[in-house]
């Protein structure tokens, strides 16, 4: 189903575009160095609209990878700076998703455009990983949260 959803994403939706412009971008704010996290965070995004019933953007600190403290900081500033951009960004892909499911046809992008909701506000730190990675993540956050109320 998840490979039904993605020919049909790209075919007569032409998500490839999407996913090829927004590579492109990425690759072209990596280039500048000053705007790298964002860069990169947009690469990620732009694979995952290659695939984006089989793949899912989750942060990075959510895989518990290492990460150097300079790089870190100089995202966190970047974050910021990035802010009211990523807002504005949000409630374009929001607006986008209602107009999408007034539309019977819209209701495969309207889910793509909302699964990409957060990666919109907040492209920093953004990992694109597999459906069964982002799943198994989300049962050990959930896990965690009845271990800490069943004791």
């Amino acid at each position: 189903m998840r490979t039904l959803g993605n020919i049909l994403w790209h075919f007569p939706f032409l998500g490839f575009v999407n996913a090829i412009v927004v590579y492109i971008c990425g690759l072209i704010l990596t280039v500048t160095v000053v705007a790298a996290p964002i860069g990169l965070g947009l690469m990620e995004f732009g694979k995952f609209l290659f695939a984006p019933y089989s793949r899912a953007m989750v942060s990075r600190s959510d895989l518990k990878t290492d990460q150097n403290g300079l790089w870190q900081a100089y995202s966190t500033l970047i974050m910021i700076l990035y802010l009211p951009l990523g807002v504005l960004l949000s409630l374009m892909a929001l607006v986008q998703v209602v107009g999408l499911l007034l539309s019977l046809v819209g209701i495969p992008v309207a889910l793509v455009v909302a699964k990409s909701i957060g990666t919109y506000f907040n492209p920093v730190n953004k990992v694109c990983v597999p459906q069964a990675v982002a799943d198994e993540i989300e049962r050990r956050k959930n896990q965690a949260v009845i271990d800490r109320h069943l004791g």
